[in-house]
Order: C-alpha cells, then structure tokens, then sequence
C-alpha cells in the first residue's frame, strides 16, 4: 500500500465517509481513490468545477484564496478540499453521508488531514 493510499484509507475511519481521492487540481487526474469510487466522483470533472470556482474569486480580487468546497444533497456532501504544495495544488476529495456526519467536525478532520496528505 503506497503512503497516499494509507492517509486516504485512515480517512475511511471517520464516521460518516464513503470515500475519499487525491487529484491533481490542474488535469483532474486521480493519484488514489479509497471507498466507493462512484461516490467520490470524476476527477476530471472535480478539476474543472473548482477552476470555474476560482476563477470566480480570481476576478473579484481574492486571488488564490479557494480553500474548499462543499456541494450539499439531500443524502450526501461533496467536499473538496484544496491542498497547497510546491507546483500544482492537488485535490481533497471526500463523499460524506449525510445521515452520518457532523459538517463542521468533518470539515475541520479534513482541513487538518489535507495538511498532512502529502508528507
């Protein structure tokens, strides 16, 4: 098991979560998916939906400033998480059953988890 395979499988641990990727936020390709692949999503499509975003931001001056997104359903959140690193940000990405999950404390695993992602 490769070392981002492992941060993302200790993911799987949170309650809530059905699964959880990396992708790289520029080609939308994906490093390692854990839990339910469909659930997660199109890395591709993750890529393009938060360029739009920040593209958005770009032009009403918060420059570089996209942290997250989170996309709310009637069951499930879709949270993408960016992660900062030298060259191209990567991707975050968890499905969380609604159900089952605490936003905040979610958001806040994730933001710390994400930090650590790539050591």
């Amino acid at each position: 098991m490769s070392a981002i395979e492992s941060s993302l499988a200790r993911l799987m641990e949170m309650p809530g979560i059905t699964g959880a990727a990396l992708v790289d936020a520029v080609t939308g390709l994906t490093y390692c998916v854990v839990g339910d692949v469909l659930e997660v999503g199109d890395g591709v499509e993750t890529a393009e939906l938060t360029a739009v975003i920040s593209g958005q931001l770009d032009r009403v001056g918060g420059e570089s400033e996209l942290e997250s997104v989170i996309v709310t359903s009637a069951r499930r959140y879709h949270v993408v998480q960016t992660v900062r690193r030298a060259g191209d940000p990567v991707l975050l990405v968890a499905a969380l059953d609604r159900d089952r999950t605490n936003l905040a404390l979610a958001m806040r695993r994730l933001t710390e988890h994400a930090e650590g992602v790539l050591a």
